[in-house]
Order: C-alpha cells, then sequence, then structure tokens
C-alpha cells in the first residue's frame, strides 16, 4: 500500500514538475485610488439627500410617472438588456454544469462484415470453440457512461466566477439602461412642459403686440404719427408668430422623440399642460466609493473587471495538468441474442491525466491575451470612474451657477415690473394711454420668458445629476474588485 501512495506521489511531482511554464505574465495595472473619486469640497447646493429609487415621483406629476412606467415596460432597449441578463444567466448555468458529473445512456448497433486479415480474422471463419460464427455480425451496446472532471487548481470554478461576473455586469446595464431612459423622458417630457409655457407667454406678448400695432395703425390713419412706429409694431408681431411656430414644432418634435421612447402608437400620446416643479438641487457633501455604489454602469465595468481577473485565473490554471475520471456500465455482445445476458456486462474506470507540456507558446500566448484584456478593462474602468466624478462636479457647478442667474433674473424680472406699475399707475390717473401701459407690460413677459428659460435649464440638469448620481441603483454583493 506505502509503495502505490509514494508511485502516486512520485507521478504527481513528475507531472508538475514537467507541465509547461509560465513566462509571460505580467502584474494587473493599478485600479484608481480612492482619493481620486471624491468631488472638490467647494461644490454645494441647496439640499443634501440622496435620489430615490423612483426618483422621478419626487414631482408628483402622474402622467410623467405613468410614461416612464409605460417606457420600462415597453421600451426596446430595455427588452434588450432584459434579454442579454437571461443569456447571462444561462452561460452561468452552462458553466456550472460543467462542473458536476456528466452521464449519458446511449446505445448502438453495428452490422459489421469481419475482415479475413484483421484484427478479428479468426471470427471470420465459423469456429464454435472461440465463438466465431462469422463473417458478419450484429453488434450491440447499450448502457451509461459517465465522466467527471476533477478541478483541482481551480479553472472550472474560475470560469463559473467569470460567468457570474458577466452576469452581475449584465444586471448592472440593465439598470443604466433603466435609468437612462427615465432621464431622458423625464428630460423631453418637461421640455415640453416648458415650451407650453413659453407659448403662453408667447400669446400673451402678441397681444399686447397687436393691440399695440393697431393703435399705431389707427393714430397713423388720422395722422397724428408717421408709420415708422406702425411698422416696427408690425415687425414685432410677426417676429413673436414666427418664435410660436418655432414653439410648436419643438413640441412636435420632443413629443415623436418621447413616443420613440415609451412605444406609443400615434394619436395615443397626449401631454397634458401642467405647472413647472420647483428646483432643488441635491448634492451630498463628498463622494469617495458611495459614487461607485450608485453607478450602475461603473458597477457594471466593476463586474467585468472582475470577470477578467477569474479568466486570467482560469488561464493560468491550464498551465497545470488535469485529471478526470471516465466510466462506463452496460452490456456489450457480438450477438444482439447475447446482448442482455450476465456474461455481457461490461464496467469500465478509467482515471486520466494530461499534461501539457510542449504547446508552441500557445498556453503563454493565451494568459498574456487575457492580462492585457484585463489590463485594458481597468483602465477602462478607471477612466470611467474619473469621467463619473467629472461629470457630477460639472452638473453640480451648471446647477449652481444657473441657481445663482435665476435669482438674478428673477430681480430682473422686479426691476422691469416696476416700470410697468408706474405705467399702470399713470394709466388709471389719466396720465397715460393703455398703448403706453401695453408697450411697459411688453418686457416683463420678455424677461420671464428668460426666466423661465432658466427654469426649464434648471429641471434638465437636475435630472442630469440624478443621472450622474446613479438614480436610485443600489449595488449590492462584495465590495470593489482588487487586483490579482
Amino acid at each position: 500500500m506505502m509503495l502505490r501512495i509514494l508511485i502516486i506521489l512520485g507521478a504527481l511531482q513528475f507531472s508538475l514538475a514537467g507541465c509547461a511554464l509560465i513566462h509571460h505574465d505580467t502584474p494587473p495595472m493599478a485600479m484608481i485610488e480612492p482619493s481620486h473619486v471624491q468631488l472638490a469640497a467647494d461644490i454645494h447646493l441647496m439640499r443634501e439627500n440622496w435620489p430615490a429609487a423612483r426618483w422621478w415621483r419626487v414631482y408628483g406629476d402622474p402622467n410623467l410617472d405613468a410614461l416612464i412606467d409605460r417606457a420600462l415596460s415597453e421600451s426596446p432597449t430595455i427588452a434588450v438588456a432584459r434579454s442579454r441578463l437571461a443569456q447571462a444567466r444561462a452561460n452561468v448555468d452552462v458553466s456550472r454544469s460543467s462542473t458536476d458529473l456528466q452521464v449519458a445512456l446511449f446505445g448502438s448497433v453495428d452490422r459489421q462484415h469481419v475482415s479475413d486479415n484483421g484484427f478479428l480474422s479468426a471470427y471470420a471463419s465459423h469456429d464454435p470453440e472461440i465463438g466465431a460464427d462469422g463473417p458478419s455480425y450484429t453488434e450491440g451496446v447499450v448502457g451509461l457512461g459517465g465522466r467527471l472532471d476533477i478541478d483541482l487548481w481551480g479553472k472550472q470554478r474560475a470560469d463559473v466566477a467569470a460567468s457570474i461576473g458577466a452576469q452581475n455586469a449584465q444586471r448592472a446595464d440593465e439598470a443604466a439602461a433603466e435609468l437612462e431612459l427615465a432621464a431622458d423622458v423625464a428630460q423631453l417630457y418637461f421640455s415640453i412642459q416648458v415650451t407650453y409655457a413659453k407659448i403662453t407667454f408667447l400669446n400673451e406678448s402678441l397681444d399686447l403686440v397687436e393691440f399695440t400695432a393697431a393703435a399705431h395703425e389707427a393714430r397713423e390713419q388720422r395722422g397724428l404719427e408717421g408709420d415708422e412706429p406702425n411698422q416696427q409694431a408690425r415687425a414685432q408681431v410677426l417676429a413673436i408668430q414666427r418664435e410660436l411656430a418655432a414653439a410648436a414644432q419643438q413640441v412636435i418634435l420632443a413629443r415623436e422623440a418621447l413616443r420613440a421612447l415609451t412605444a406609443i402608437g400615434p394619436g395615443d400620446l397626449s401631454i397634458a399642460e401642467v405647472s413647472l416643479p420647483d428646483t432643488g438641487s441635491v448634492l451630498p457633501r463628498t463622494l469617495s466609493y458611495e459614487l461607485l455604489a450608485r453607478r450602475p454602469d461603473l458597477q457594471a465595468l466593476r463586474w467585468t473587471v472582475e470577470a477578467s481577473f477569474d479568466r486570467v485565473d482560469a488561464a493560468k490554471a491550464s498551465f497545470y495538468p488535469s485529471f478526470d475520471i471516465t466510466a462506463f456500465f452496460g452490456f456489450n455482445a457480438l450477438r444482439m441474442s447475447d446482448l442482455f445476458t450476465h456474461s455481457s456486462q461490461q464496467i469500465n474506470v478509467i482515471p486520466g491525466l494530461t499534461l501539457p507540456l510542449f504547446d508552441g507558446g500557445r498556453l503563454n500566448a493565451s494568459l498574456q491575451s487575457v492580462r492585457s484584456a484585463s489590463n485594458v478593462l481597468i483602465a477602462q474602468y478607471n477612466q470611467a470612474v474619473l469621467n463619473a466624478v467629472r461629470d457630477v462636479a460639472q452638473t453640480g457647478a451648471n446647477l449652481q451657477d444657473l441657481e445663482r442667474e435665476s435669482n438674478l433674473q428673477a430681480q430682473r424680472v422686479n426691476a422691469v415690473r416696476f416700470s410697468e406699475d408706474r405705467a399702470q399707475s399713470l394709466y388709471e390717473r389719466g396720465l397715460a394711454d393703455a398703448v403706453t401701459v401695453r408697450e411697459a407690460t411688453q418686457p416683463v413677459i420678455a424677461e420671464q420668458m428668460v426666466l423661465l428659460q432658466l427654469h426649464g435649464q434648471q429641471i434638465d440638469q437636475q435630472i442630469a445629476l440624478i443621472r450622474t448620481l446613479g438614480g436610485g441603483y443600489q449595488a449590492s454583493g462584495p465590495g470593489l474588485p482588487t487586483t490579482r
């Protein structure tokens, strides 16, 4: 018994000493340092809070909720992401199945004519003593065959882990697709609402200018003034009508883009006008690894990098011997009438060893390939992290600037309104005519439209900030991958 153990250990030592050697592996590229993930300390906004999972509900708009819910359930983009996730799950099952015992039931019938000059030439004649009744036989084989690969070096486990990493990446990709889709729908929806409000202001302005133009035309006809004021007023009417036409076109374009995202057919998409929500931008004081945990696109890259590490491990394990056991139990007979007799039973147990010795550099080339691919993914991940921090910082800075501009513009509206109030007061005392009042109202409407545009930009950037913060996505599972 001891002799057999020594022989086995010696054979194992010989096999390990004789296997192919790793010549071309390089250290993995370094992952980005946590200090590079933090935002600058001087970026602060009005309130601090993380967006909720269904972040769009904060606007309290049932129409927006319905549109986003429709998009998430009907969009082909989401269908593609979910199909890819289902495929990744199936790949995990395939990888796991290769680590289990494989058993198959099979049978075969072989009608053969034995050669007079072959290995079985004795059976080509009639010789009852050896059981020959040739030259033709019908051989039957039926039984169970099994195979088990012994994963001593972890190659199969690494393959399974890589498949799980790819599955997690696809799950994060689905979350990223949902986030992008919801943000796009919300931005288009509010762009339509801003245009609706702009059209309201333009119609008010058109009424004022048409009244002014009619008054100047009447004065011109009476010889009280020249034609220049009338022509200027008419030019203003045409300019506002042109803006109204452009605004109507913007609504159509945004509506059709929204239709494509929500998969709503022609004539079924109706956007009612609602009041614009207040803008209160949110940004945490510090963002380090929290950003990585909230951004689904970063999570997808993180899991892709993790899967690449497992592929490197699998490539390394390919340098070592592989062990397997093949077995068969069944019946084998040259005559079908003898197939299921006790004497036709056959049992095979075949332990196998495959030892890579000389492969022309194939294994080293394969390892170098997967290592290089892993380093590319690490570099892409590092850049994506830096880009994510940049996006949050830039969007936060834009919101700060829009907030300051809006405050200044609100003051400007109040300042212009002073002239309108003064003209109205003079009109009420009979010291000014109605044309003067309307001409004083026109600048107020113009400045209110500027404030409206700033408000719309704030909403758009607020949604962009939610997008850059990962919406309501929160990763689950282990922490960040480590280099291997």
